[in-house]
């Protein structure tokens, strides 16, 4: 939940009860390519990371999941999502103590960054420096250490290449393989931000009742659940809504 868009200067009331039908679109909200960076190339512009829109339904997500989860769980929100949080956590060694790491925010493929690094929008900070400008980009987020039976990227585009003539699972997923995540849930498209926390919700209760199943088996039957459900929606049906999510890795379980 970054605090950008209507956030930026502090967090705004949400009723997560309230199923506002809202659409986390990176590709139709960003700036246009190379507007994001600036002129140097090497930071990101804090004018346009502002700019993207609020994302307080991610707020709900993260609290939900972190149901499933034992009370040592740590969850970072708006001021605390920063990069520089991260990379803290990450050189002192703490990254590598959780076996699952959620990311609900923005995600920013190639094209859109006007470079050739994606990245993962985080709470700018008031002044940018080399450690932290408000995009964890893909070479940023290989650096990390991390232990993780999953990693979940609940953003727009995670699977996108590095640039726009790479294979697919080569940015932001390759660069969480090499930092040490065992498992991958990533999108191939846009992701409407109700699906993202409908599908990784139910995922989550599955294996809450099956600790012995796999990620793969939970986002299956996560997907079968909603597409079964006689009162879904036309939308809901639509694979845009269900299908953006794949799981790639060894696909273990909380076991």
């Amino acid at each position: 939940d970054p605090l950008v868009g209507i956030q930026i200067d502090g967090a705004v009331p949400y009723d997560c009860s309230a199923g506002e039908d809202r659409q986390l679109l990176a590709s139709a909200l960003s700036p246009q390519p190379g507007q994001l960076f600036n002129r140097r190339g090497s930071s990101a512009d804090l004018d346009s990371l502002a700019r993207l829109a609020a994302l307080p339904e991610t707020r709900c997500e993260l609290t939900s999941l972190r149901a499933h989860f034992s009370p040592a769980s740590e969850l970072l929100l708006e001021e605390s999502a920063t990069e520089g949080s991260v990379k803290e956590m990450s050189a002192k060694g703490e990254l590598e103590k959780f076996q699952v790491i959620s990311f609900a925010t923005h995600g920013l493929i190639a094209g859109e960054i006007g470079a050739n690094d994606a990245g993962l929008v985080l709470t700018p900070p008031v002044r940018p420096s080399e450690s932290d400008d408000g995009l964890l980009t893909s070479a940023e987020i290989g650096m990390l250490k991390l232990n993780a039976d999953m990693v979940l990227l609940s953003a727009c585009n995670t699977a996108a290449g590095t640039a726009r003539s790479d294979e697919g699972l080569s940015g932001m997923a390759n660069a969480f393989f090499f930092a040490g995540a065992r498992s991958l849930l990533v999108s191939h498209w846009p992701v409407y931000s109700d699906a993202a926390v409908d599908l990784t919700t139910r995922i989550f209760a599955h294996m809450a009742d099956d600790p012995a199943l796999g990620y793969a088996e939970a986002l299956r039957r996560a997907m079968l659940e909603i597409l079964d459900d006689p009162d879904a929606s036309p939308s809901k049906r639509h694979p845009s809504y269900w299908a953006p999510f794949i799981g790639v890795g060894e696909g273990g379980s909380l076991r």
